[in-house]
């Protein structure tokens, strides 16, 4: 049975754009900014300060930001 992928590490690069490393080794440059709907990511995408607050939950295997915003990290590998 296969491992499942999550995010160990995430560093914001530039606008809502974020590079990512996972458990596998992969990196990846994500654009954020498809991912960034609802009310609960209307700070995330208005104030670039608050984009960079993001974090990586490693219980989760995911990127966090403190208002408890998430993206599955399923999508974000593929």
């Amino acid at each position: 049975m296969s491992q499942l992928v999550r995010i160990r590490a995430a560093e914001p690069t530039q606008a809502h754009r974020v590079k990512l490393t996972f458990t596998d080794g992969t990196v990846k440059e994500v654009d954020l900014a498809p991912f960034l709907r609802g009310p609960v990511f209307d700070p995330i995408k208005a104030n670039p300060e608050v984009f960079r607050s993001l974090t990586v939950d490693l219980r989760m295997g995911t990127i966090v930001w403190p208002n408890g915003a998430d993206i599955d990290q399923d999508v974000l590998y593929h």
